[in-house]
């Protein structure tokens, strides 16, 4: 095969992935919050449980009127959702789905790009927040750049850890190395990378940047139509890539029960959904925390939580050795 055609293909299929993966996760929040919290509208659209639920969401963003401030800095703000959205499209490049080289672009340093990548986002808030020319947008902003830079912290410490048990930055030899018994082993550096990755996407409960009581909606307050639904797709697409890297690094990626590697994306793919289920479980159960907790939570537990256990992957490592 060319190498332009493979190339081709790989891209390809990343961008059906990232225009797929995003909507049907969002899709099934709209279900699991009807269900868990009562709610009837998700469930009428369109008849049969709702189906046209998401259909009719785009229609609505289509429709509405798309507006900027007049003193707002235009280019900027017409920019920030493109910001958002595209380092998502980028880290799914180097996410491996499968065994056999089943990835967009193999990395032998895939785990340092995915985390200089993602912490792009920030400059996407801060850019709305600027260019909106709103003070509770600003507020909102200075908010998620304070979140997204401590959070940034716990991230890096605890894919740290399980980069040196595998003893490599590529994601697919991370996921070759790992053994079912990580689970036990790197299960503190599962949940704090889990916790900090929520606070990174801006999911509830670490939703304070965009605190709808307090700040309208934060950095988001003056976008409308389809730029504001960029916005909700880089949060879908964020879900996604926080699934995807959670399963990669600490749920055996395309490891399952059964010796068949032939499956090997199928069950990459159950456990994404898995963890996306729980992302909007955490959503559905708990308040948003107040500014004081979201940064003790960052400071005085995940990040210490996140050191402890470095220190216990390099004793095990020179033990093993």
């Amino acid at each position: 095969m060319p190498l332009w055609l493979e190339l081709l293909i790989r891209v390809g299929g990343v961008v059906v992935a990232f225009l797929t993966l995003p909507l049907l996760v969002g899709q099934v929040e709209h279900k699991v919050m009807a269900h868990m919290q009562g709610r009837l509208g998700p469930m009428y659209a369109g008849g049969f449980h709702g189906w046209a639920q998401l259909i009719a969401d785009g229609v609505k963003f289509v429709q509405k009127e798309d507006v900027t401030p007049r003193a707002a800095d235009r280019a900027v703000f017409r920019l920030a959702p493109v910001v958002a959205l595209v380092p998502y499209l980028v880290v799914l490049l180097v996410i491996p789905l499968g065994p056999g080289g089943l990835v967009g672009q193999p990395l032998d340093v895939g785990l340092f790009f995915v985390l200089a990548v993602v912490g792009i986002g920030v400059l996407a808030v801060l850019m709305s927040a600027w260019a909106s020319a709103n003070k509770y947008s600003l507020l909102g902003g200075l908010r998620g750049a304070a979140q997204l830079l401590g959070y940034e912290l716990p991230l890096v410490l605890a894919a740290a850890s399980v980069a040196m048990a595998a003893g490599t930055l590529s994601l697919s030899g991370i996921v070759e190395a790992w053994q079912p018994w990580w689970l036990l082993w790197q299960a503190p550096a599962m949940i704090v990378f889990f916790v900090a990755g929520l606070a990174e996407i801006r999911r509830p409960p670490f939703d304070m940047p965009v605190a709808d009581s307090e700040l309208v909606f934060g950095y988001m307050t003056e976008y409308t139509g389809l730029r504001f639904a960029f916005f909700l797709l880089a949060e879908y697409a964020g879900i996604v890539v926080i699934a995807a890297l959670t399963t990669v690094l600490f749920l055996g990626g395309w490891q399952g029960p059964f010796a068949d590697a032939q499956l090997g994306w199928l069950w990459t793919l159950l456990k994404v959904f898995a963890v996306s289920f729980v992302i909007i479980w955490v959503r559905v159960s708990y308040p948003r925390l107040r500014e004081d907790q979201l940064q003790r939570l960052c400071w005085l537990v995940l990040v210490p939580a996140a050191l402890g256990q470095l220190v216990l992957t390099a004793a095990v490592r020179l033990a093993l050795v």
